[in-house]
């Protein structure tokens, strides 16, 4: 088991994003045995600054996930399992799932679970998403 470090000049963490996961104490993501887990993430701008709208909150949080896939040699098809909360999830469902739509594109298409929640850690987050995917065998 070990984990998965993201570099400090990651365009698509920024330097803050990258020096969270010490300061908070939590890996990115995990490999255990043949799977990856990929811890929540959000949709905050490698500026620091959290985006305005869900479509921008969803894309910067796949991208997010994408850059640790790609970290481990791996991209988006190795995804098994999802799981996304979100905040006022019937009022921003639609413009989720448009960003969704256009960057998980590989069937088999992952396992996906979507909770509702009252909030996030910081006001002004509308999703965060973690997941779980699988080395090639």
């Amino acid at each position: 088991m070990y984990s998965v470090t993201i570099p400090e000049d990651s365009k698509v963490f920024g330097p803050s994003g990258a020096s969270a996961f010490a300061r908070f104490g939590y890996s990115a993501a995990v490999r255990a045995g043949s799977l990856l887990f990929i811890a929540g993430t959000i949709g905050r701008r490698p500026d620091g600054e959290i985006a305005e709208t869900i479509e921008e909150q969803t894309e910067i949080a796949l991208r997010r996930i994408e850059e640790i896939l790609r970290v481990e040699g791996l991209d988006l098809s190795a995804l098994v399992d999802i799981t996304s909360y979100h905040v006022d999830i019937h009022q921003h469902l639609p413009g989720f799932l448009e960003a969704k739509n256009r960057l998980v594109t590989a069937e088999p298409y992952p396992a996906w679970t979507m909770i509702g929640v009252s909030g996030l850690a910081s006001p002004g987050l509308l999703i965060e998403i973690r997941a779980t995917a699988a080395y090639p065998e």
